[in-house]
């Protein structure tokens, strides 16, 4: 969602903001906006859209301030605009905010009723005038702010300066992560690790409810009731120069030829290649009572547990449960004390998922995050993480990250089987062994580039696109469609190949391509009649497959990509790359935003 930094030191703090904020840029981009104290007042300079527009902003009107906030918007209450830019301020506050205050009206109808006077639509703004209201009745500004955040409701984090005040800078945590960086001399708060990397390695998070004033020197934090609390200062294994595109031109498509390399890292933490076998980390409970599984996400993470249901309950023989974690808490489903939770998701903040993570916590599930930040709020508060090796991905649109997610969820299973005796060590072995091709077969698909390119000419044209898959493959093509509306803008649609003749079938005709992944495992005959089906209408088919499915068709689709060949339990992780590839080069052939397509945000920190 909304990404804030705050900097408080001895040097101009502008460059070291625009650089946390270019970090942050994942989290949001409708607006951004930096403010700093000069000689005590507040100073700020904001911008609709991207960076970009406030670079050129301080270029006209430049800054200076040793003490700074900054944010970056993934816009929420109000239009994108400058008025609803961050930081919001008065004469006496500044604030930058991620989250929703939910009892902003409320607070806004009351502080107007006693003169107040609101510039923006944001709920933000509610809380500058909230503090402001408290210093203008004498308080001082410790005891304004812990007084102004005992009245929020909702999830947030806030990042706070106060006029006259340029030694201290405050930072808030309800919901929402927040992260406090230790420097010499200086210190800093930012959204993640990511932003505070070339700053410091030494970082604290803020737990659910803490609030803390920074000084040069350190910071001081209480916890909600106003009891000062220490929190531990870890070393960030995040580096500053893991970022950049290289020679790419989008980071989504360096992050897709990063995936041989990062697959690669993730299993070579759970992979005994003297043995041939899966160790996951030491988990506080045995794999062997394991009796049913809860997998919970969102958007892609929610389509890795799919493929994730299919392999638990066919190789390691537990029924699963699988859902959308914005919905799973409202359907109130009954669980069992015991039973193990999943819970997938790259940044390890998603909202939703970490309300139904401490859902299920409450009612005595033992609870596994699978995530790519081991500092995040889900990973400090799940019973046992399984790490993805991924590496920080910034393209908004996930894919390095998905398929690592495969990766450990692979090994999962493997170690849950055989925990389980669900499989024998041959059975084991040959599985692992798959698992091992993988990061080379993925190299091979990349060669591949260059025809997904040829092919991406024909669905830039298109209106509406379906994807049909099978089994595991059905996940793919959930995954294949929502890659291609996230970053081209196209209607697309990921089907059960059997489901199409339900009700899809009518839309075919020869302007909708119809994408079919199908490598040539036990259900590939059925997903082979399906195409024919397709054909026999006009359908524009691009399919998917290895040398022996193409063999097997029996009809010439309009495009086919020939992929390696590979146990059809890790099929899934290899034919995620080609659709990844096929969504970028439309994306970019019809010149969208390929890192950063309107409307979205990397980490969705609100519900």
């Amino acid at each position: 969602m909304c990404g804030i930094i705050g900097i408080i030191g001895v040097r101009n703090a502008i460059p070291s903001l625009m650089d946390g904020l270019r970090r942050l840029e994942y989290r949001g981009y409708d607006s951004t906006g930096i403010a700093t104290l000069v000689e005590g007042t507040i100073q700020r300079r904001r911008a609709e859209g991207k960076l970009v527009n406030l670079e050129a902003r301080l270029r006209q009107d430049p800054m200076e301030g040793v003490i700074g906030i900054g944010h970056t918007r993934w816009a929420t209450h109000g239009v994108p605009n400058e008025i609803n830019a961050h930081p919001h301020a008065s004469a006496r506050v500044a604030v930058v905010h991620n989250g929703i205050i939910e009892n902003f009206i409320e607070i806004r109808d009351r502080l107007a009723a006693k003169g107040h006077v609101f510039a923006s639509d944001t709920d933000t703004e509610a809380v500058v005038h909230l503090i402001t209201e408290y210093l203008d009745s004498g308080l001082k500004p410790e005891a304004a702010l812990a007084k102004a955040l005992g009245e929020l409701d909702g999830a947030f984090a806030l990042g706070i300066m106060i006029a006259g005040q340029e030694d201290l800078l405050f930072a808030a945590r309800k919901g929402s992560p927040l992260a406090i960086g230790y420097g010499e001399g200086e210190m800093f708060l930012g959204s993640d690790a990511l932003t505070l990397a070339p700053l410091t390695r030494r970082i604290a998070y803020l737990e659910d409810g803490d609030w803390a004033v920074l000084t040069r020197e350190g910071a001081v934090v209480r916890d909600e009731s106003g009891a000062v609390v220490e929190r531990s200062i870890h070393m960030s294994t995040v580096s500053g120069a893991m970022i950049g595109k290289g020679e790419h031109r989008h980071f989504m498509l360096k992050e897709i030829y990063e995936q041989p390399q990062v697959i690669g890292d993730t299993l070579n933490g759970m992979f005994n290649p003297s043995e041939r076998t899966i160790t996951l980390p030491d988990l506080p409970f045995d794999l062997a009572e394991v009796k049913r599984v809860t997998i919970i996400a969102c958007g892609t993470s929610y389509y890795a547990g799919m493929v994730a249901r299919y392999w638990l309950e066919s190789i390691a023989r537990v029924p699963v449960d699988i859902d959308v974690a914005s919905e799973f808490r409202y359907r109130a489903p009954p669980l069992e004390a015991g039973g193990l939770a999943l819970f997938i998701s790259q940044s390890g903040e998603t909202a939703d998922t970490l309300a139904a993570l401490r859902h299920c916590k409450a009612k005595g599930l033992r609870c596994v995050s699978i995530v790519n930040v081991p500092e995040s709020t889900m990973a400090r508060e799940s019973d046992a993480v399984l790490p993805t090796l991924a590496g920080p991905e910034i393209g908004v649109a996930s894919t390095k990250a998905f398929t690592t997610q495969l990766v450990v969820l692979a090994c999962l299973c493997i170690a849950l089987a055989k925990a389980r005796g669900a499989i024998d060590h041959q059975t084991e072995a040959r599985l692992s062994k798959g698992l091992t091709e993988v990061p080379a077969r993925c190299a091979e698909v990349l060669k591949y580039d260059g025809a997904l390119r040829e092919i991406a000419q024909d669905v830039a044209e298109a209106r509406d696109v379906l994807y049909l898959g099978r089994g595991t493959s059905y996940a793919i093509a959930l995954e294949g469609a929502l890659k291609l509306k996230e970053i081209s803008y196209i209607h697309a649609e990921g089907y059960a190949a059997g489901e199409m003749k339900h009700g899809p079938i009518a839309l075919i005709d020869e302007t909708v391509p119809v994408i079919v992944i199908a490598p040539a495992d036990g259900l590939f005959d059925k997903t082979a009649s399906n195409v024919q089906e397709v054909v026999a209408r006009g359908g524009k088919v691009i399919f998917f497959s290895d040398r022996e499915g193409g063999r097997r068709l029996g009809t010439k689709p309009a495009h086919s990509v020939v992929l390696p060949v590979v146990d059809s339990f890790v099929a899934p992780i290899l034919y995620a790359i080609p659709v990844q590839l096929l969504a970028y080069h439309v994306a970019v052939l019809k010149g969208t935003d390929v890192d950063q397509p309107r409307n979205l945000a990397k980490s969705v920190t609100v519900e």
